[in-house]
């Protein structure tokens, strides 16, 4: 099993075979838009247009299941990225991350990548602060926090998980790794 063998559903509803992005390096994200980390969109779009020529999709996936800092439609938050951020990567439908509503998706992204990568002092405490506003977080696999982060190779197996605190800028090497 890949990613490859999922279907999603895009921002207006539609089902999206991800099987379109074979052969890609695929950065898959959940996102909020009234989120402390939600900055990031600026650094997920610089790798996006640094690499998306050289294989890169960023999969933008809303979540407001953390402390409901998603509100509002998918459209409106579709307008916020592009007015605010200037994104041009692909965002799809508001989704649950944890739990019995939980994106198939991330089931699987979770089960291939438990572990977050949390590196340093500062960003440490900043995630063991985070887990406790969560009450989503039932198991060690789920996801902590508004924009964590797979990278998935071109074969579509998942190979890291970033945590929050990860700048998008600190991923670029293992990005440019896969590419």
């Amino acid at each position: 099993m890949n990613i490859y063998d999922f279907t999603v559903k895009k921002r207006k509803g539609e089902e999206f075979a991800l099987k379109e992005y074979e052969g890609k390096v695929l950065l898959v994200v959940n996102t909020a838009t009234g989120c402390g980390f939600t900055p990031q969109y600026e650094g997920l779009e610089k790798l996006y247009e640094a690499y998306h020529d050289k294989g890169l999709e960023i999969l933008d996936f809303p979540c407001n299941q953390f402390k409901g800092q998603a509100p509002g439609s998918d459209e409106e938050i579709h307008e916020f990225c592009t007015l605010k951020y200037n994104t041009q990567f692909d965002q799809f439908k508001k989704v649950e991350v944890n739990g019995e509503n939980e994106e198939p998706l991330f089931t699987f992204l979770k089960a291939e990548a438990p572990a977050e990568d949390v590196s340093g002092l500062k960003n440490k405490m900043a995630m063991k602060a985070i887990s406790k506003l969560s009450d989503s977080t039932k198991k060690d696999s789920d996801i902590k926090w508004n924009f964590t982060k797979f990278l998935v190779d071109r074969s579509g197996k998942p190979v890291k998980r970033y945590s929050p605190t990860c700048k998008p800028e600190e991923i670029e090497a293992d990005i440019k790794a896969l590419i």
